[in-house]
């Protein structure tokens, strides 16, 4: 019996279109004389890579990595920029969130915790704009790690008071959300909004289309 669940935000709960992001590698790219793309990979490689490695005495917010990985990739592509203003700007302080989010955040009849790659703050100022209020929420900046390593989805289930067994995960990403879940032994709904392959290897407990084939 599941008695509570642990539920990622971006790309699950709240739109993250990355619009901000694809804007400065448009900037970036056209500088540089390569294709957006080109600098898209090469960022998001770089990005990942950091988080990996930042946690616990090491750890770095996400706004700090966003800046670092951009520069390192201006860099690359000899580009001078200003990356901690650049992702400052870009930022979307109001992302909307998904249609089947509030209606499915309605139908549930048990605690949730929130565990989310994401610096407090902003998250807070996101959920406090939708009126989100759920009974726990854990951010990456508070696990001091990024999923998929196991300290958010630990602390999640010590804020709970519950064992894996008792919950299920609920997310959007193949790495960070199930197998950072697999790692511990709890269950993974995996929201496949845009019709994505799962890597070999990965099992769900269900697939959706959307939050509103949960809650129906």
């Amino acid at each position: 019996m599941v008695r509570a669940i642990l539920l990622d935000v971006f790309g699950t709960l709240v739109q993250d279109d990355g619009a901000g992001a694809a804007a400065i590698a448009a900037d970036v790219a056209a500088r540089a004389g390569v294709v957006p793309a080109e600098v898209v990979r090469d960022w998001e490689a770089r990005l990942w890579a950091m988080a990996d490695t930042a946690h616990g005495d090491g750890f770095r917010t996400l706004a700090d990595l966003n800046a670092a990985s951009l520069a390192e990739t201006a860099d690359f592509f000899g580009v001078r920029v200003d990356a901690r203003e650049l992702c400052r700007a870009a930022v979307d302080p109001a992302p909307p969130l998904f249609p089947d989010a509030a209606p499915f955040l309605a139908s549930l009849d048990v605690p949730v915790c929130l565990v989310s790659d994401a610096d407090s703050e902003h998250l807070g100022a996101i959920l406090a704009r939708h009126g989100v209020a759920v009974e726990q929420v854990v951010t990456s900046e508070d696990a001091r790690a990024y999923k998929p390593r196991p300290e958010p989805f630990r602390m999640a289930l010590r804020r709970l008071g519950l064992s894996p067994a008792d919950v299920v995960h609920i997310g959007d990403s193949p790495v960070s959300d199930l197998a950072g879940a697999a790692a511990l032994g709890i269950p993974a709904i995996f929201v496949n909004r845009d019709g994505r392959d799962l890597p070999p290897g990965l099992k769900p407990l269900r697939t959706v289309s959307s939050l509103s084939f949960l809650s129906s």
